[in-house]
């Protein structure tokens, strides 16, 4: 019987080498079901999820009242194209300006197609309201970025994989030190700038955590200058940093969000979360006075704002209020922390702990260019907890939110024997 699972395995796996292109490096296990904070194989065994798919699956696998949101709605009504009006747009917009406190949403389908949105909604408002000449307008990033892998976001990333090869690239942008308030001054003193676009926690990266108080100061300099603060939150938003978004900061909440955020972003880009883990939704969010320098026919997309979209994104937002996960992931994520830092303490492998809420990271004591990392999360995916490695050296651990802390308990001790029994 175990010889046959893993053939089926092994037969998937060749399936998608022989017929799919390779554009990624999937850890070697086939996946075919999950429920809450687990997922199984094909051969029906269990582990935790401590990716969540990229912070997509921050509700857990398949919560139901989501999956119940889109079965309802899929039965009903899928897609009518933006070319008509349909009866559960109009809802969802006024539940989510609501819910994040904007005057209008734009509704996309992934997280690049929402930075994209928002980079095009900075260039409308440079030219329409600040008045910056045609063609001339800035749009400043932070080094280290990931906003996703089109043309337009990559011609902002200083990563050879997702530059090579790709050229030529887009004009407009300038790139500075993340975490670098000296840098973003300097960069503000020019009159074309229009907007500065930053991950208020850079996930892919590795999980670097600014400076306390970075992301305030930098949105200060931003209203100075007369320029738009564009918070990237398609990973950190949604409850998974401890709070509502990243870019709350020091806010007074603890189990349920007060919407009152310290820094409140002149654009917000959410994706992943926003979606459950269930169907792809993402959206941006601005006041009036940019987002209505768009006008019909400027942009748009067919599957942008359609009746399934709206019906999931709904529910997934109520889960995370229902259920404060903002709560549970800031509680959980310093318990987390405390384990981890004990590790770092009793192992030469790990040199380093760092996070936020339940995103989280370890440095492996060894080269970028080195397949430790890689070959933990092996060890790791034996023991039953998967993650995936990113730039080489470092393990970034996501699980869902819906995670007690029994089960995180048990996941520390997974992680500690897989670090203290591993052989370089």
């Amino acid at each position: 019987m175990e010889s046959s699972v893993k053939d089926r395995s092994a037969e998937l796996m060749q399936l998608e080498d022989r017929y799919g292109a390779h554009n990624y490096h999937p850890l070697p296990v086939v996946l075919s079901r999950g429920e809450g904070v687990y997922v199984w194989d094909a051969g029906g065994k269990q582990y935790y999820d401590f990716l969540s798919a990229y912070s997509a699956v921050n509700q857990g696998h398949c919560h139901p009242k989501i999956v119940d949101a889109l079965k309802s709605q899929a039965e009903i009504l899928t897609l009518t194209s933006r070319a008509f009006y349909n009866d559960q747009l109009g809802p969802y917009e006024k539940y989510i300006t609501k819910y994040f406190n904007y005057d209008k949403v734009l509704p996309m389908n992934t997280g690049v197609e929402a930075v994209e949105t928002a980079l095009k909604l900075c260039r409308k408002w440079a030219y329409k309201v600040k008045g910056i000449p045609q063609n001339e307008a800035i749009i400043i990033f932070a080094k280290g970025n990931f906003h996703g892998r089109t043309l337009s976001v990559i011609s902002a990333s200083v990563d050879p994989d997702a530059r090579n090869d790709y050229g030529p690239f887009m004009t407009g942008y300038q790139l500075i030190d993340y975490n670098d308030l000296d840098a973003l001054k300097l960069a503000l003193e020019n009159k074309h700038v229009a907007g500065f676009i930053v991950e208020p926690i850079q996930g892919e990266a590795g999980v670097f955590v600014p400076d306390e108080g970075y992301l305030k100061s930098a949105y200060d300099l931003c209203k100075e200058k007369n320029v738009l603060f564009i918070a990237d939150e398609v990973q950190t938003g949604i409850a998974r940093t401890g709070k509502l978004l990243a870019t709350c900061g020091n806010c007074d909440c603890h189990d349920s969000c007060l919407r009152k955020p310290e820094i409140k972003p002149d654009i917000l880009v959410l994706g992943k979360a926003l979606s459950g883990g269930v169907f792809p939704v993402s959206a941006v969010l601005a006041n009036d006075n940019i987002m209505m320098t768009m006008k019909p026919g400027e942009h748009g997309s067919t599957f942008g704002g359609n009746p399934l979209a709206c019906a999931v994104a709904i529910a997934a937002l109520d889960v995370v209020e229902d259920e404060q996960l903002q709560a549970n992931a800031q509680k959980l994520g310093n318990i987390f922390r405390e384990r981890m830092q004990a590790l770092v303490e009793k192992s030469d492998l790990v040199t380093l702990v760092r996070g936020k809420g339940l995103l989280n990271a370890i440095v492996i004591n060894d080269s970028e260019d080195s397949k430790t990392a890689w070959n933990i999360c092996v060890a790791l995916k034996e023991n039953g907890l998967l993650a995936k490695p990113t730039h080489g050296n470092i393990i970034r651990f996501a699980p869902p939110l819906v995670m007690t802390e029994e089960q995180l308990d048990d996941c520390c001790s997974i992680i500690e024997k897989t670090i203290l029994d591993f052989q370089v």
